[in-house]
């Protein structure tokens, strides 16, 4: 008897703690982005590299030392589809952030912006955030990419991104 008690009772605060994210005080709004991957894509929207329920799809990020590769970050949902990131405002309170990085190889900068304009006429405002991956000197290197949520990720990559910058001959 005492033994069912002991289980019910973790389960009973397995459950809590399952459903504690979304009613934390210290997190920002209620809404968080439930992901199963990512796609890193270059400025022509060329996917360089797709993580998706753990499984590295697409790897194929390279630069050359002195360049400056911009990644935007789109998330994918259980299926693998882009999540539609930055319709509400709770999205502009997530922070994407890179660790793991060697900088004598590359510099990462990360960065959130808008595009569009709410007053044009048939324009919507579109939030997207980017990375730019500054090629320092030659070799490999990798990251880890986390989108925070108030003080908690709600995604962190299960792999390392793995890039390569080259000197230019």
């Amino acid at each position: 008897m005492k033994n069912i008690i002991k289980q019910l009772g973790l389960l009973a605060l397995i459950g809590l703690i399952a459903i504690g994210c979304e009613k934390s005080p210290v997190s920002h709004g209620g809404d968080h982005t439930d992901t199963d991957g990512f796609i890193l894509k270059d400025e022509n929207g060329n996917g360089l590299y797709r993580e998706f329920k753990g499984a590295i799809e697409i790897n194929n990020v390279n630069l050359i030392v002195g360049d400056t590769l911009e990644l935007s970050v789109h998330f994918l949902d259980h299926e693998g589809d882009e999540i539609q990131h930055g319709e509400d405002e709770e999205d502009h309170e997530d922070e994407l952030i890179i660790t793991g990085n060697d900088t004598s190889i590359a510099i990462i900068e990360v960065e959130k912006h808008e595009e569009g304009e709410n007053d044009h006429e048939g324009e919507e405002e579109h939030y997207e955030i980017a990375i730019h991956i500054i090629g320092i000197s030659a070799g490999s290197s990798s990251f880890k990419l986390e989108l925070m949520h108030g003080d908690h990720a709600d995604y962190t990559s299960i792999n390392n991104v793995s890039f390569n910058v080259t000197e230019l001959y």
